[in-house]
């Protein structure tokens, strides 16, 4: 099946880990171009050399400002079709453990800067007439998961702009949507395992083994499998979705809508 991304150009936030690389190699065994954000640059230089003409590296935390403005200001120059806008998540904590430092840490890092680029790349796509943007939030906006108060709170604020834009900006072919992953199979569960040992007095293990047992699949995810819903998401065929959440956790989130 073509998705008809060729040579189309996106955004991909974390893309050297977990569900930002998944989704960044998606796209470009495609063959779309990628313009990826992260911190690390040796990891950033291993895809440039695996994908030369497809990969360009932004150094930088896609939080602050200034990546942000390196990012438009580079999309600006090759044209933009789409982003998947990814970060990492808070510390896991109980709401009576938080401080009020800590929301505004949490609003800073789960919303304020996807607002501040959205703004900046709408523009751009109401321009050109096309676009598809692709938040990665978290199961938790379905179903509440204990030890995220700080990250439910501040995703479910994400998919209430991102469900607002998508009706503001209906009949642009822009579209917005957000995918909802539950547990799955990369380095951001460590924080949650390591909460759920402190606290129940078990092995990193062994809370490994309870929270596989709670998933109706009877696995952890695979970042590879959301990396092609969101391939498809900023896809051309996606062209009639907009305004949803995805939620892709083996079945755990039992709500009926």
């Amino acid at each position: 099946m073509d998705i008809q991304v060729k040579d189309q150009v996106f955004i991909v936030g974390g893309a050297t880990a977990g569900f930002g690389r998944a989704t960044a190699l998606s796209l470009m065994n495609e063959g779309a171009k990628v313009i990826g954000i992260a911190r690390h640059q040796e990891e950033l230089t291993k895809l440039e050399l695996a994908y030369p003409k497809q990969f360009t590296s932004i150094k930088g935390d896609i939080t602050q400002s200034e990546t942000i403005n390196k990012v438009v200001g580079m999309v600006q120059k090759t044209g933009l079709s789409g982003a998947f806008i990814n970060a990492g998540g808070p510390p896991a904590m109980q709401f009576e453990e938080t401080r009020l430092s800590d929301w505004d840490d949490a609003y800073r890092n789960i919303l304020r800067w996807k607002v501040e680029l959205t703004q900046k790349i709408v523009p751009l796509l109401k321009e050109k007439r096309y676009g598809r943007i692709v938040y990665l939030e978290s199961s938790s906006v379905k179903q509440p998961i204990e030890n995220l108060v700080l990250s439910t709170s501040l995703r479910l604020a994400v998919v209430g702009m991102m469900k607002t834009i998508s009706q503001e900006l209906s009949g642009l072919n822009i579209t917005f949507n957000v995918l909802a992953p539950g547990t799955h199979d990369t380095a951001a569960i460590d924080r949650l395992l390591e909460k759920k040992s402190q606290l129940n007095g078990l092995s990193i293990e062994e809370c490994r083994k309870q929270l596989i047992s709670n998933i109706p699949q009877g696995s952890l995810g695979d970042a590879n499998d959301l990396a092609g819903l969101a391939v498809w998401l900023l896809s051309p065929s996606s062209s009639f979705v907009t305004g949803q959440v995805y939620a892709l956790d083996g079945g755990v989130v039992k709500s009926t809508m």
